[in-house]
């Protein structure tokens, strides 16, 4: 396993709570109704949906700890019904995991983590269960990203990458995010 691996994690890490902050920042502009509207999708609105992204990351993120929540995660499917709460929320889980990742060594990364899943403990590689949390971000984000665009609001871009080439262009979203692009990068 290379060195690189821990980087690519750190980098998933920025990566995901930019496009979070990108695409809360979008839904930021709906009325709370917009945001509760039913709308065709695996969760029937863009507030069941994002709500569901941070209850999982709430659960991952705590195994990845060593915590113990479970299942008590989704005990509430929509912890944070108003959209300020849920950004918020979301803005700490995602530095709690960018944090998380932040620490990562070789070794850590290719240890296991123990899921407490309420009947069972299930035993993940942590690099498996990065990757696994990293496409469900994706995968639900891109699920809002096609509601959002039903709405009066356009859609923000997602699948870019932070790229040296574009820092003056991310300046303002870094700034507002308190990173740089070489914290994010690390030399």
């Amino acid at each position: 396993m290379s060195v690189g691996l821990v980087q690519t994690e750190r980098a998933f890490a920025y990566n995901n709570a930019w496009a979070n902050h990108r695409l809360l920042g979008a839904c930021a502009e709906l009325t709370q109704d917009e945001f509760e509207a039913k709308r065709t999708g695996f969760f029937p609105s863009l507030q069941a949906t994002l709500n569901h992204i941070y209850v999982i990351d709430r659960f991952y993120v705590d195994a990845l700890e060593g915590g113990w929540l479970g299942p008590t995660a989704w005990e509430n499917p929509i912890p944070f019904p108003a959209l300020a709460e849920l950004s918020k929320a979301q803005k700490s889980m995602d530095k709690r995991l960018i944090d998380l990742c932040s620490e990562l060594t070789l070794v850590a990364l290719s240890g296991e983590v123990q899921i407490n899943r309420g009947t069972y403990v299930q035993v993940e590689r942590r690099d498996r269960l990065l990757m696994h949390l990293f496409q469900h971000q994706i995968h639900h984000r891109g699920q809002a990203h096609a509601m959002l665009s039903g709405t009066r609001i356009k859609p923000p871009q997602l699948d870019e990458f932070f790229s040296m080439a574009d820092a003056p262009l991310r300046a303002s979203e870094l700034a507002e995010l308190g990173w740089t692009e070489e914290a994010v990068w690390l030399p």
